[in-house]
């Protein structure tokens, strides 16, 4: 919960900043005069400050980040799974639409009682103003930039998107990470038992838990594989609190909470297996359509032998040696040591240890 509560905090300070900055910026343009409507070059003519100008959009444009970041909050958490896209798209821009009615009429209004002047005339002076619906076509542009940011920082991971803009992953670049390989337990079985229709909603759901912990243990989601997710960290956020193992059992409890749940809709509880591994490979952008990171390298291939390993041994979560050795666990977690593998492939044997959470 107090992961949560912070995660929504940075969302809103950063929905504050972006809107400060959109609204700041229009007032900018029409301030020095590139439109000339009615009730916009009043402002020069009334001698404004600029500066001062700007103060007043700012302070307005804080409570409408404040709603803004809580409508987007509350949409991804508890409605975007069971609503259509274009239902929910339709259904936040009346809501901002609504309160951008409001918050125009508020500033409108202070801004007229500063000037001494009358900027409005009656209650629905909205519905005609041509100034007031470039607004609206103003905001719903710089909305769908928010959105596009948010949505392809979600898809490359925090951060990664800006370093595309500048070019950084042109060449390829090397990096130090941990990867996670996370697959359904018994999937061929589950999935002739279930039939491919129920069979898709279960990973789905499945999926749908995961992603409602990954922000908590800094994790990027990089890519979904069939019933298979391949999570990653940067090495020193993934052995911090070693985020990347408690991930795991953090998912395992997820599901456990919801057991009801499955168990109604599909007879049973979904279980997971592991495998993780890190080390340095290479990261570049591959495609010039469908455009996405890729990772190049013995540690992604490592780790995916690891969690195929999973099966022989009976485990749900496998490691290597050489990452668990800088975990530096707690007795919360319990080790115990597999075997000297050398799996498919690989020319070295690979150490691996099977983890458990203590009660």
């Amino acid at each position: 919960m107090r992961r949560t509560f912070q995660q929504y905090l940075l969302f809103t300070f950063r929905s504050i900043v972006f809107w400060i900055l959109a609204f700041s910026f229009m007032i900018i343009i029409r301030y020095f005069g590139i439109f000339e409507e009615k009730g916009v070059s009043i402002l020069p003519k009334y001698e404004l400050p600029l500066l001062e100008l700007l103060t007043y959009v700012s302070l307005s444009s804080i409570p409408f980040g404040i709603f803004y970041a809580a409508v987007e909050f509350l949409f991804d958490r508890y409605l975007a799974k069971n609503l259509a896209l274009g239902v929910v798209i339709f259904a936040k821009n009346f809501i901002y639409l609504i309160t951008l009615i409001f918050l125009v009429n508020i500033v409108v209004e202070y801004t007229g009682q500063i000037l001494d002047v009358e900027l409005i005339e009656g209650n629905g002076w909205w519905r005609t103003n041509k100034t007031f619906w470039s607004i609206v076509i103003y905001f719903i542009v710089a909305s769908l930039v928010f959105s596009f940011i948010k949505i392809a920082n979600e898809k490359f991971g925090r951060g990664v998107f800006v370093k595309m803009l500048l070019g950084k992953y042109r060449k390829p670049q090397e990096e130090k990470r941990i990867f996670m390989f996370l697959d359904l337990k018994s999937s061929t079985t589950i999935a002739e038992e279930l039939g491919h229709y129920v069979y898709s909603q279960l990973i789905q759901d499945c999926f749908y838990d995961l992603n409602t912990i990954v922000q908590k243990y800094d994790a990027e989601i990089y890519q979904y594989v069939g019933d298979e997710a391949v999570l990653s960290w940067k090495y020193a956020r993934g052995i911090k609190k070693f985020r990347a193992i408690s991930l795991f059992f953090s998912f395992q409890e997820k599901i456990q909470s919801r057991s009801n749940y499955y168990q109604e809709k599909y007879g049973l509880v979904p279980q997971f297996k592991a495998g993780i591994h890190g080390g340095t490979l290479m990261v570049t952008e591959v495609g010039s359509v469908k455009k996405e990171l890729a990772y190049h390298g013995d540690v992604i291939n490592t780790t995916a032998r690891i969690q195929s390993e999973c099966n022989t041994y009976g485990a749900s979560i496998l490691i290597s040696e050489d990452l668990l050795s800088d975990m530096n666990l707690t007795e919360d977690f319990s080790t115990k040591r597999i075997d000297s593998l050398l799996l498919k492939g690989k020319a070295k044997t690979v150490t691996v240890f099977s983890i458990s959470k203590n009660n």
